[in-house]
């Protein structure tokens, strides 16, 4: 499966846009999390080692939460050595203390934890106020950095734009989540639109009330959701205000189990369709990615729901 060789699309580039961006692929883990079916290990371990092959260097693996919150990923001590041997990054979810037991036990050496900018999703998702989720973490961040200089750890942080509860969230309350995660030692952000709600002015308010609070683009991702058809446009904002890591799933799977009116992930196939139209560089492999999700698609019984990947592959809705 492979883009049609007409020069589509063609290499406009823009000014102000990054020469290179970073895709953080999450469709093994955000994605896979929210289907009803438990995928085999097996199909998962296949699913990474393919996404692997794309050209992607960054693909978040699994979960080390308890089994009784997301079932689906309750076979990550079984899953991980069966694709730690790929040359890639493979994050993985620490929610407390025993989750980083597991996954450094298994050799991991990325990890990430996961608040919320709103107390009623850090209540939903977590059962703790939002300074009670941080303390919670900060234990977490310290123990994972303290195992080496190779260890990255990455801080999540939902309901950065809108709240399904609470409705609009003030910038300044992102802010200060934001500053405690990076000054606990996180070293990235990820800045989630968990229920899609984010228009491109929001996405750049937030970015420079984050500048002007001394937290620096290099050390932001974001993660946008397609509810309101709004993820690519608020990616290139994104992108105008200096940032070069996104994260995306590989055709579109995903949403949010605690966040009911979240659709999916933006699409990876969509987000390269753009990149590569606007002659940035991402390193994947498109066809190959394509191909990748259409295989997925057939193992859970339904097509894919990115544009792209229907496009090439010329899937039926």
């Amino acid at each position: 499966m492979s883009t049609p060789d007409l020069g589509l699309p063609m290499a406009v580039p823009a000014e102000g846009l990054p020469a290179r961006v970073r895709i953080h692929e999450v469709g093994a883990r955000d994605g896979l999390q929210n289907e009803k079916a438990t995928v085999p290990t097996a199909v998962k371990a296949e699913f990474v080692r393919r996404l692997a092959g794309t050209g992607l260097t960054t693909i978040e693996a699994t979960s080390f939460v308890h089994p009784k919150w997301v079932p689906q990923l309750a076979d990550a001590e079984d899953l991980y050595p069966r694709i730690s041997d790929l040359p890639v990054s493979l994050p993985v979810l620490v929610p407390n203390e025993r989750g980083l037991d597991r996954a450094l036990a298994l050799g991991a050496r990325r990890v990430a934890v996961f608040a919320s900018a709103t107390e009623s999703f850090a209540k939903a998702n977590l059962n703790r106020t939002v300074d009670e989720a941080l303390a919670m973490f900060e234990p977490v961040v310290t123990r994972a950095k303290a195992q080496g200089d190779d260890v990255h750890v990455r801080g999540y942080l939902s309901m950065c734009f809108g709240d399904p509860w609470e409705g609009a969230v003030p910038v300044p309350q992102v802010v200060r989540v934001c500053r405690a995660l990076l000054d606990m030692g996180c070293d990235e952000l990820s800045l989630g639109d968990t229920i899609g709600v984010a228009t491109p002015g929001h996405v750049t308010a937030l970015l420079a009330a984050l500048a002007e609070a001394g937290v620096p683009v290099s050390a932001l991702g974001v993660h946008f959701h397609d509810t309101y058809g709004q993820a690519l446009a608020n990616t290139l904002a994104a992108l105008q205000g200096g940032v070069t890591t996104v994260d995306a799933s590989a055709g579109g799977l995903g949403g949010c189990p605690y966040a009911k009116s979240a659709t999916g992930n933006l699409a990876t196939e969509d987000l390269v369709w753009m990149l590569r139209g606007l002659g940035i560089d991402t390193g994947v492999d498109l066809g190959r990615l394509v191909a990748t999700s259409v295989w997925m698609a057939a193992h859970l019984g339904r097509p894919s729901p990115s544009r792209t990947v229907r496009a090439l592959s010329h899937q039926e809705s």
